[in-house]
């Protein structure tokens, strides 16, 4: 009994130390970077770990390639402080996206830097089939230049626009595609053998940019995804707020109206058919179509091709079909951003997606009817901002999907 009371204990005490030390090297990885470059002694005392613990799990980041030296710089104490940095040469990472009306993926270093870039515009009236056959293409392409790259491909983070089950990584409903129980993960990963990462578009977006862009350094912020349709999500102290079954943030269905179109869902008033992407192109194309002029008819011939960024193109070109449905548009998400504002008391809103294209004309009427709708109190501490990485925040969103797990568990890649 004693001799298997302690082999017990060994046992515990051997996974507690493992433990340990995955905990210290990921919160080394993570401080890289958040600050960029640091000093071994500067991750001493950010941590609080002593001298010689950061010098032998440094010694292990140096070793896996996950962390590189930067050259020397002079110390106050006249000793030579090394800087580390991440590797941009410790593997690559692919970012895709299953968006309307495109497949995309790039490629990434580890800092992450893109490296290349893939596109195909879906086929109008696409089965699932095609489309699905379509994104494997685009995605094996990228794989086969990440491979080139690096001979470590961490993975492949993929955003899709419906409800997603993130364990399984099993698509569960997109209305806008019209697609219910796709398991995206298992078809991927059977297809190219890495790691793939599943989530909602607004989910990887959200996280995106808390790691990389203008959500960085905030702890309680409200992503707004305006891919096709909308969605949000909430995201306090870097996390992602999931909801009891992982789906919280689904405002594209709060009702804003009792009138308007049906949505997609199968409801009527949801915000999304006043104020995303698709509300935009069926405003300029049923005007179009009721004989106003505008240079959109000189920019696409046909007015399915019209695209955000013509229409952004034509309003900067003084053209008032364009202007004004910009306007509207920037009506409608300030509606429901008030109503978000007051409900949620974030410290900022980014707005990410395709429509970040038109910022200049949407965000002084966004902000104009938030200053009107939303309470002063919780409105006077919250800043609205556009994404910093624009039409691509689901790209390296899902970059970032990729990045987080290998910095939470870098022994999986030692």
């Amino acid at each position: 009994m004693t001799t298997s009371g302690v082999g017990s204990s060994n046992a515990r005490y051997a996974g507690d130390q493992s433990a340990l030390r995955q905990r210290n090297l990921a919160a080394l990885l993570d401080l890289l970077r958040r600050y960029g470059v640091l000093t071994r002694t500067d991750l001493a005392q950010i941590t609080g770990l002593n001298r010689a613990t950061i010098t032998r799990l440094v010694r292990e980041l140096i070793g896996s390639n996950l962390v590189c030296e930067d050259g020397v710089q002079a110390s106050p104490t006249g000793r030579p402080a090394i800087p580390l940095r991440l590797n941009a040469q410790a593997g690559t990472i692919i970012g895709a996206e299953i968006g309307f009306p495109t497949v995309s993926a790039i490629v990434t270093d580890f800092t992450p830097t893109i490296h290349a870039r893939f596109e195909e515009t879906m086929l109008p009236n696409a089965s699932q089939d095609a489309v699905l056959e379509q994104a494997m293409r685009v995605f094996s392409a990228a794989y086969d230049v990440a491979r080139q790259q690096s001979e470590r491909v961490f993975g492949l983070g993929l955003g899709v626009p419906g409800l997603v089950d993130t364990v399984t990584g099993t698509l569960l409903f997109a209305p806008n595609l019209g697609w219910s129980d796709v398991p995206l993960k298992q078809m991927l990963e059977a297809r190219l053998n890495i790691p793939v990462f599943v989530d909602n578009v607004a989910s990887v977006s959200a996280l995106g940019e808390s790691y990389f862009g203008a959500a960085q350094n905030h702890n309680n912020v409200l992503y707004l995804s305006t891919q096709g349709g909308l969605g949000g999500r909430i995201v306090t102290h870097g996390d992602i707020l999931r909801g009891t079954s992982g789906f919280a943030g689904e405002v594209g269905h709060m009702t804003v109206t009792d009138t308007g179109r049906r949505c997609n869902c199968g409801r009527v008033g949801c915000w999304e058919t006043h104020a995303s992407q698709m509300a935009l192109l069926q405003r300029v194309r049923e005007r179009l179509a009721g004989g106003e002029a505008s240079l959109l008819r000189e920019m696409a011939h046909d007015p399915a091709q019209i695209t955000v960024a013509m229409i952004v193109d034509a309003a900067d070109q003084g053209d008032r079909l364009a202007q004004s449905a910009l306007t509207e548009i920037g009506h409608w998400l300030g509606v429901g951003l008030a109503n978000l504002i007051n409900m949620l008391n974030p410290d900022l809103v980014v707005i990410g997606g395709v429509l970040s294209l038109g910022h200049r004309w949407l965000l002084p009427v966004i902000e104009d009817v938030v200053a009107t709708e939303a309470l002063r109190w919780v409105r006077k501490d919250c800043e609205i901002t556009f994404a910093a990485h624009g039409a691509d925040t689901c790209l390296f969103g899902s970059v970032a999907a990729v990045h987080r797990q290998v910095l939470e568990q870098p022994q999986r890649w030692m």
